[in-house]
């Protein structure tokens, strides 16, 4: 989920990044004086979108791929001990101890 967070984080970046230098086309004259100035605060910019983007798609994705997952496990958990759900013999918690 991590992985899927910051490759979606890294994707709109990108994309808001491209999108942006195409409407700051009117800059270029001036991008030496602009990335010998403000280049630190540009790049502190950039991360916290980045780790702010990551946090949101981790939290949407908990939020909606993940849901009701304990429930879910619970009645698995449950079909496990009823004996209902067939095991491969090499897993069978007897086996365990």
């Amino acid at each position: 989920m991590i992985a899927n967070a910051l490759f979606a984080a890294a994707v709109v970046a990108l994309a808001v990044l491209f999108f942006l230098a195409d409407k700051l086309r009117f800059l270029v004259p001036y991008r030496f004086l602009i990335a010998q100035h403000y280049l630190p605060p540009i790049l502190i910019s950039i991360a916290v979108l980045f780790v702010n983007l990551t946090a949101a798609f981790f939290a949407l994705g908990r939020r909606f791929f993940l849901k009701d997952t304990g429930s879910k496990l619970a009645h698995f958990d449950r079909e496990l001990n009823a004996g209902r759900t067939p095991m491969p013999p090499h897993l069978h918690r007897e086996d365990l101890n």
